[in-house]
C-alpha cells in the first residue's frame, strides 16, 4: 500500500474530512503551496533528522526553518543532522519533499510538531509523492496525528 493510500485509509478510519490535490511535481515548499492554492504557512514541512543515534520526524510550518539549537537542547543531544536522501529512502521509502507530517501508523518514526503548525486553520502537505497533496483542518490533524511531543523548534526564514 502506498503512503497516499495509507493516509487516505487512516484519515477515513478517523472520520476526517480532507481534500486531495494532484499537481505537477513540486520540489520546494513554495511550489507546493502554489500548486495547492494555499498560503506557504499552511504547508506542513516534515523533516527527518537524526538526533544523536535516533531518527525523528519534525513538522513545522513551511514558512519557517528548523532551529537546530532548540532541537539539540530539547534532547540534550550532542549531534543532530538531516537525513541523507539514501537514509530517507531506507527508512520511509520516500524521496525528499514527499514526506507527510505523520509518525505511526503512517511512518515508523517519533513525531515532533512545532507550535507554528497550529497557527493555521488548515495543514497542507505532500502525501508520499511530489505530485499528491492532502489538505485538512488543523483540529483534525491535531486529533489524529499521534504526536510524540509538541515543542518550539522553528525560526522565521
Amino acid at each position: 500500500m502506498s503512503i497516499l493510500e495509507k493516509i487516505r485509509t487512516f484519515l477515513r478510519e478517523h472520520n476526517t474530512i480532507f481534500r486531495e490535490v494532484h499537481h505537477e511535481p513540486t520540489k520546494t515548499s513554495e511550489e507546493s503551496a502554489r500548486a495547492r492554492g494555499e498560503e506557504l504557512n499552511v504547508g506542513g514541512k516534515a523533516l527527518l533528522i537524526k538526533v544523536d543515534a535516533e531518527f525523528r520526524l519534525f513538522v513545522l510550518s513551511a514558512n519557517r526553518k528548523a532551529d537546530n539549537k532548540a532541537i539539540k537542547k530539547q534532547f540534550s543531544a550532542s549531534k543532530i543532522r538531516f537525513a541523507t536522501a539514501e537514509e530517507l529512502m531506507t527508512l520511509t521509502g520516500l524521496v525528499p519533499g514527499s514526506v507527510p507530517p505523520f509518525g505511526e501508523p503512517i511512518l515508523p518514526l517519533p513525531l515532533h510538531v512545532d507550535p507554528s503548525v497550529f497557527q493555521n486553520a488548515r495543514i497542507a502537505f505532500n502525501a508520499g509523492s511530489l505530485t499528491d497533496s492532502v489538505v485538512l483542518d488543523i483540529e483534525d490533524y491535531r486529533r489524529v496525528m499521534n504526536v510524540t511531543e509538541v515543542f518550539p523548534f522553528s525560526i522565521e526564514e
